[in-house]
């Protein structure tokens, strides 16, 4: 029974994640509560300047960034790498980055000593990621102060040096010196041209600009694509410091430009679908539990969301799931990509039809009404012909305002499976023992979905036959994904059963002298279950119907046995049969009287001994004067008492362990003790001898 039940809730899974994989939902509130658990601050601070920047950065976008208090912190970390003689431009530029997001109190000298330094770097840089660090730290320094007059001397000049790396695919070099090209490096190399051309003092040749942009259509060729509509970039470099992959990839070709888009004039004669496609990329790998991948998907979305050349506009299902039972609406919400209203918009049904018969359309060119409250579009209700099933709707989207298509970008088309479930009826349900010649001997009527208790005879000359109907709520023939019937052994031998169909009929015929060896000859009762399932269906069922008591013939010498049963692992962990031990009855004790007789005769000779100790007149005089001498001597006669306690104790309490462990540290003791005490005996008799 577990394990049928378990078949079908993976049947059921898989069908869920199949129509959900193209399911695309904007920035929501799960994405900032992850946010707070993924950048959590040790001590004011998020690590390094660029941990800092990136977790700041996310938390900015989320509108969280109020919740965490890590500003007297990085402040003074923003500070003391400007402030620094020994900081790179790397550092600068991250220390610049989480300044324009702290808004931290700079000396403006600070500003006029880096500014002359990064020029000096600019006029130096030989490599990609030079020029990327030095000018993007001079356009950081122009944005956060009143430098108006901050500006590249050479504008032009760099932008060619720059221009010199790229390739002829769209991809570019990291330095003149290394012949490989990067997508990665790509976005960094826009992203630097950007840069340039808002720090350039005059205007810069339009004619390299238009060689830049097709560079970037160029680039947009070696796009991929994955089924559900998202396009994506992938580093194609093998000799690379670190592995990047298409998640890291992507979001520098996005934010490289989206940054080169907003300093430059003129369109970017780049599809739609693809900048939907790259929107359609980062919402789709969900959240991401890596920071670094957490803060590359929500900072390339928030470049989508108010880039120059198409803001990509997504649609979303409330639910991929309705119910013709319930008559549940179909509502949809179009958004950004951080979930921010879209523009006044008509959404229609283009076409919707089964995904089991393509051809049959069952809904076309419908309209969906907007409603201001829920600033949703929906339907009315689930149309009549729309029964349970899996099926696809194609969605489009068209602005209202003709001059908004050029600025969103809606998609040709959007195709959204959605799963429509109901309420299955059961008629006809009933179970009987025939004969040999197909005459009904027994019959029963069955209740499925209620209480049923059939108890049946038969033996291998006659049939079991169970048959009954499945039909939708609008009476069409209903076929689920399972239809099982079991019978189970009172040994726990299981035998499964595939109920076939015809139309709405369901019907399977057991005929057991077919079966005997099947059975193993195992004569007795046989529990009866039936297991209907579908991801359709409100109303899946894995009911005991009862139970058929066979009569088989005895096995044959060679006849085959019955398995040996599966053994549950989890078993092992279960709890263990309670031990018990009968201790040995205890031996007679002797009479008390003897006992304490015997007691006092052990007490004679330590008696004994205190009489000779007096008898030979033991006196104090031999005992050590001297400080050192003395203490050795009262710590070896309290050892001594110390033992003789222990003995008492064993007597008394104590185990054989014990005393032997305890008895063996003042061995140790009463040994090192009284070595020190009789070597100045010793001492002290030598000096007395000599005199």
């Amino acid at each position: 029974m577990a394990r049928s039940l378990v078949r079908f809730l993976v049947l059921f899974l898989a069908i869920s994640i199949c129509h959900s994989a193209s399911i695309f939902q904007p920035i929501s509130d799960s994405h900032r509560s992850a946010a707070l658990d993924i950048f959590k601050p040790v001590d004011g601070s998020f690590g390094s300047l660029e941990e800092n920047y990136e977790a700041l950065r996310s938390l900015e976008i989320l509108g969280v960034e109020k919740k965490l208090d890590v500003g007297e912190t990085t402040c003074g970390s923003v500070s003391k790498t400007l402030e620094s003689s020994s900081s790179t431009p790397k550092d600068w530029l991250y220390a610049l980055k989480v300044n324009g997001i702290l808004k931290c109190k700079i000396e403006a000298q600070v500003f006029e000593e880096i500014i002359s330094r990064l020029q000096t770097a600019v006029k130096g840089a030989s490599t990609l990621l030079d020029f990327y660090c030095s000018i993007g730290s001079l356009k950081l320094i122009k944005d956060q102060t009143s430098k108006t007059d901050l500006h590249l001397s050479d504008a032009e000049g760099v932008l060619y040096s720059i221009k010199a790396l790229s390739q002829s695919d769209g991809r570019w070099r990291y330095s003149s010196n290394n012949p490989e090209s990067s997508t990665f490096a790509a976005g960094i190399a826009l992203e630097t041209l950007a840069g340039v051309v808002s720090l350039a003092s005059s205007k810069i040749d339009q004619s390299m600009i238009g060689t830049v942009k097709n560079d970037v259509l160029k680039l947009f060729d070696s796009i991929e694509k994955y089924d559900d509509g998202a396009f994506y970039f992938d580093e194609k470099v093998v000799n690379v410091r670190e592995q990047l992959g298409p998640l890291s990839t992507t979001s520098s070709v996005v934010r490289g430009l989206t940054a080169f888009a907003s300093v430059t004039t003129g369109s970017f004669e780049l599809p739609g679908d693809k900048i939907l496609g790259l929107a359609k990329f980062f919402l789709g790998i969900g959240i991401p539990g890596d920071a670094k991948d957490f803060f590359n998907q929500v900072d390339s979305l928030a470049c989508l969301e108010s880039n120059r050349i198409a803001i990509p506009l997504i649609l979303s299902l409330q639910s991929t799931v309705l119910s013709v039972t319930k008559d549940e609406h179909l509502k949809i919400k179009v958004t950004t990509v951080l979930g921010a209203n879209a523009p006044p918009l008509t959404v229609k049904i283009v076409r919707a039809f089964s995904s089991q018969s393509k051809e049959t359309t069952i809904v076309e060119n419908k309209e969906l009404t907007y409603d201001p409250q829920s600033e949703s579009y929906f339907l009315d209700s689930v149309p009549k012909p729309v029964d349970v099933g899996n099926y696809i709707f194609i969605f489009k989207m068209v602005p209202h305002d003709s001059d908004h298509q050029s600025v969103y970008a809606t998609g040709t088309e959007t195709r959204v499976p959605i799963v429509v479930t109901g309420l299955i009826k059961f008629d006809v349900a009933e179970i009987a023992v025939l004969d040999d010649h197909g005459s009904v001997d027994t019959q029963k009527k069955l209740h499925l979905g209620g209480e049923n208790a059939v108890s049946l005879s038969a033996n291998h000359l006659q049939k079991l036959r169970l048959s009954f109907e499945l039909t939708t709520p609008y009476g069409n023939a209903f076929k689920p994904h399972q239809a099982f019937l079991k019978l189970r052994h009172e040994s726990k031998v299981e035998h499964i059963f595939v109920v076939g169909n015809s139309g709405k009929r369901f019907q399977i015929i057991l005929d057991f002298l077919g079966l005997v060896e099947k059975f193993f000859y195992l004569s007795g009762r046989y529990e009866i279950q039936l297991a209907l399932g579908d991801a359709v269906m409100e109303n899946s069922l894995l009911q005991d119907i009862g139970y058929v008591e066979l009569d088989l013939p005895e096995p044959p010498e060679k006849a085959p046995r019955p398995p040996a049963l599966p053994v549950d692992p989890y078993s092992r962990y279960g709890p263990r049969a309670e031990i018990t031990h009968i201790f040995r009855a205890p031996e007679k004790l002797p009479p008390q009287e003897l006992s304490l007789t015997f007691l006092g005769l052990t007490l004679l000779p330590f008696i004994g001994f205190l009489i000779g100790l007096l008898r030979l007149g033991v006196n104090m005089k031999n005992f050590p004067t001297s400080t050192v001498a003395a203490i050795y001597a009262i710590l070896f006669q309290l050892g001594i008492a110390a033992v003789l306690l222990l003995y008492v104790l064993f007597w008394l309490k104590l185990d054989l362990f014990t005393t032997l462990k305890t008895l063996g540290f003042l061995g140790v003791f009463l040994m090192f003790v009284g070595h020190r005490i009789l070597s100045h005996l010793a001492l002290a008799s030598a000096k007395v001898k000599s005199a």
